[in-house]
């Protein structure tokens, strides 16, 4: 599975909000990446920049916007995530009951459990994650 493949299909599921957000520009990324001091994984940098503001299911991932809400500012969760344990090398990129998805510097998906301070990384992509873990997202099921 690749990026672009993932995020048109995230687009297909995107639901219709009364005020959506607008999508980062490369200047709002290249701000976030100088405040926190990294460079986004590309595949990170291509979603943040064609499909961050996609409002679909539970998940809600962080978008490169300044001046956001701080529960959405990819920038303070980055931060929080980071005091709370994540790798200083990784970047959260969704919340989940403070608890944490990240990717780490070769594009793989982690998670962070702020039950047991612990995280562990995985073989899953961005792309992966967008598809089993938030379009496919069991939670969402009928069953």
């Amino acid at each position: 599975m690749d990026i672009a493949n993932a995020i048109a299909a995230l687009l297909d599921c995107n639901e219709p909000v009364p005020k959506p957000l607008r999508l980062p520009t490369e200047s709002d990324v290249c701000a976030v990446e100088s405040e926190l001091g990294v460079v986004l994984h590309p595949d990170f940098r291509r979603f943040q920049l064609e499909a961050s503001n996609v409002r679909f299911g539970i998940r809600e991932p962080f978008v490169a916007l300044p001046d956001l809400m701080p529960y959405l500012s990819l920038a303070a969760n980055a931060k929080a995530a980071w005091a709370a344990g994540v790798p200083r090398n990784c970047i959260a990129f969704c919340g989940d009951n403070g608890n944490y998805f990240f990717l780490n510097p070769d594009g793989c998906v982690g998670y962070y459990d702020h039950d047991s301070d612990s995280h562990s990384a995985s073989k899953q992509t961005l792309a992966d994650w967008i598809f089993e873990d938030w379009i496919n997202d069991p939670a969402l099921s009928d069953d």
